[in-house]
């Protein structure tokens, strides 16, 4: 693959945060009401960011996540992209109150516009859900392009596994049967992440609906492999 990753497709479709453009404004404080900040701390912790590190946050959203990072380790060279030119809107003008130096860039996490090996981190919270199975795997070999030997991927999102009677029909939605954890860490495994471990759990405010899955993986220990 080229170092800019694969040829763009400026009319793919993605799937908006809430699911509906217009609901845009509710997700910060949807976000607030599942304790998605809480998350959020936790999923920076797991990543063990230092100085000077280069992360790249694929399907940021509204930039919560990396203005939660930049408050915590200021040094670092941040980076997120989305789809969503709206939300990218809200992202750079809350970085911008907030002094913080976040680089914001439209783009799709199956196609990113970095090069090879460039990135030492790589997060992403609550959004390979919203991926059909073809574009995860290709989101996923993206991740493994850009990390640099030794990189690490940490994610937080949703646990597909139906907890029990009446878990209704959120856990009958194909792309969230495909998150439960045995088919996401065979998906990292797929794409050439290595070490893929799940390494923790935590639940939102919604009880059994609201079960979420941390996990890490590593990329090649030199590219070419």
């Amino acid at each position: 693959m080229t170092a800019q990753g694969s040829a763009s497709r400026p009319h793919q479709h993605y799937l908006p945060a809430m699911g509906r453009q217009w609901m845009l404004p509710l997700y910060d404080p949807f976000s607030r009401l599942v304790g998605a900040g809480r998350m959020h701390q936790q999923l920076i912790d797991r990543a063990e960011i230092r100085p000077g590190l280069r992360v790249l946050e694929i399907g940021c959203g509204t930039g919560n996540l990396l203005r939660a990072l930049l408050r915590r380790q200021p040094d670092v060279d941040a980076v997120g992209i989305d789809p969503d030119q709206a939300a990218l809107r809200l992202a750079r003008r809350k970085a911008a109150r907030a002094k913080l130096p976040i680089r914001y860039e439209v783009a799709f996490a199956g196609d990113l516009p970095l090069p090879d090996a460039s990135v030492d981190r790589v997060l992403s919270a609550f959004m390979l859900h919203h991926l059909a199975d073809e574009e995860r795997a290709r989101a996923l070999r993206e991740v493994r392009r850009v990390l640099r030997p030794g990189g690490q991927f940490h994610v937080v999102d949703i646990d597909g596994t139906a907890s029990g009677h009446g878990s209704g029909r959120l856990h009958n939605d194909p792309r969230v049967v495909a998150s439960r954890p045995e088919r996401v860490l065979a998906a990292l495994a797929e794409a050439g992440l290595t070490g893929g471990t799940e390494n923790g759990r935590s639940r939102g405010r919604f009880g059994r609906l609201a079960s979420f899955v941390f996990y890490r993986a590593t990329g090649p220990a030199e590219h070419g492999e």
